[in-house]
């Protein structure tokens, strides 16, 4: 299995490559770096346990990101009987000097929304590829991107004569 090959990439190029937006992905998804650190070992573990063939490399992007993601709702899922800390209290960080870092406020947003924003701007991908990496109808994925969007205008009081 050491020798194994995913699109061309080793094992451990695959990782390399891909680390960032895996991980990127699932602390977007949970806004805890501790929970995304998790998800983001077991997304690889399953990477190489399951060994999967891909016929290209944004397949295998895909796939990682759709586990992520899938890690992440099942760490939810497992957790949902704890109280998370920025509910006792509203804890959220700070508006940087740089107005453009909008993180913070998207990290205010519900998860739902923040899966949708990130996979869209960060990564790049259509709203039809997000739809099937998550597994939603193409409307829906639509739906929650513009939501997320008003969502964060009003989190991040953007100007609307922009």
């Amino acid at each position: 299995m050491a020798d194994k090959m995913y699109s061309g990439l080793t094992f451990e190029e695959a990782v390399q490559k891909y680390a960032s937006c895996v991980r990127s992905a699932c602390v977007m998804r949970l806004g805890s770096e501790h929970d995304a650190d998790d998800c983001f070992q077991n997304t690889f573990l399953k990477l190489y346990t399951a060994a999967p063939d891909f016929n290209e490399e944004e397949h295998l992007k895909a796939w990682l990101l759709r586990v992520a993601i899938n890690e992440c709702r099942q760490l939810i899922r497992y957790n949902r009987r704890t109280v998370p800390l920025d509910s006792v209290g509203h804890l959220t960080l700070p508006p940087t000097e740089d107005a453009r870092d909008i993180s913070w406020a998207i990290l205010r947003l519900e998860p739902k929304y923040r899966e949708v924003l990130y996979l869209y701007y960060a990564e790049g991908y259509s709203t039809e590829e997000i739809a099937r990496i998550l597994n939603k109808n193409h409307s829906t994925v639509r739906t929650m991107m513009r939501r997320g969007r008003e969502k964060l205008k009003t989190i991040y009081g953007g100007d609307e004569n922009e």
